[in-house]
């Protein structure tokens, strides 16, 4: 008679997994990882390794933002191509000189300039700028508009990193700038956005000068808090006219039954 019993050992802390995304509680069979958890984990560095090479649509998603009644400009950072841009992330920080003449023509018939740059670039993940971008952007520029503030075309800048936004905002003559833009991903967030603030860029500043929200998609930070966090960054910079590492994240969080889907996985159902 075969046997039939199960190959894995039974792991009792599985009802764990349902609380989060994390690799915990994996179980075993023999010495090794089950079969299940191994090919799981392969496939996740699969997602993680083909969201760093997925070409950045920018013609698409300009025209989604034309669509929406949105300016946008079509920009390229000093990385000519993904190679060089994975290579010399110092490429990825600045603008190529045909986009950063675009950005003096375009502020040369707009000298009054902007309250804020709007940007957005690939980086890590055009996966997570293409999934989360607008579906943000909607939220985040209105509640921008009810404060006054006057925005800039979207900057769409391909093979871009966090600090090519300084250049963008210097050349539009802005008081501060906002760039969306694909964290690096982890091999259980492929997708995962990212926002960094600063008040007063100019080419030259540092991390330091910056303020991050990380991972904003729907399993977890969702646009709803993200766009409260920021504005109450926004606010009070133009109050105290910095950010970055002086300029503490102290909002007051809304009621996490209006901040909308994925806002807190653990009362998920409740």
């Amino acid at each position: 008679m075969a046997d039939e019993r199960p190959t894995a050992t039974p792991n009792p802390w599985q009802e764990l997994r349902r609380l989060t995304p994390a690799r915990i509680a994996l179980g075993r069979a023999g010495t090794s990882l089950p079969s299940s958890a191994q090919l799981d984990f392969q496939f996740a560095h699969a997602q993680a390794r083909d969201a760093v090479h997925l070409p950045f649509d920018r013609a698409g998603l300009a025209a989604q933002l034309q669509a929406r009644g949105r300016d946008s400009l079509l920009l390229h950072s000093a990385a000519s191509d993904r190679h060089s841009y994975l290579q010399r992330p110092d490429l990825g920080r600045r603008l190529d000189a045909d986009s950063a003449e675009r950005l003096r023509q375009h502020a040369d018939r707009h000298p009054q300039g902007y309250d804020l740059a709007v940007v957005i670039a690939d980086g890590l993940s055009a996966l997570a700028v293409q999934r989360h971008s607008l579906p943000f952007l909607e939220r985040m520029e209105e509640q921008a508009r009810n404060e006054g503030w006057q925005l800039s075309p979207v900057c769409l800048v391909e093979q871009g990193r966090v600090a090519v936004a300084d250049e963008v905002a210097e050349l539009l003559r802005a008081k501060m700038v906002v760039i969306l833009i694909g964290e690096r991903p982890g091999l259980s967030s492929p997708d995962s956005l990212g926002l960094y603030f600063t008040w007063a860029p100019r080419v030259g500043l540092n991390d330091a000068y910056r303020n991050c929200i990380s991972n904003v998609r729907l399993e977890g930070l969702s646009y709803g808090m993200a766009t409260h966090r920021l504005l109450y960054l926004m606010r009070e910079a133009c109050r105290r006219q910095l950010s970055g590492v002086n300029l503490k994240d102290e909002a007051e969080l809304p009621n996490l039954a209006d901040a909308g889907p994925g806002a807190n996985f653990l009362l998920a159902g409740r």
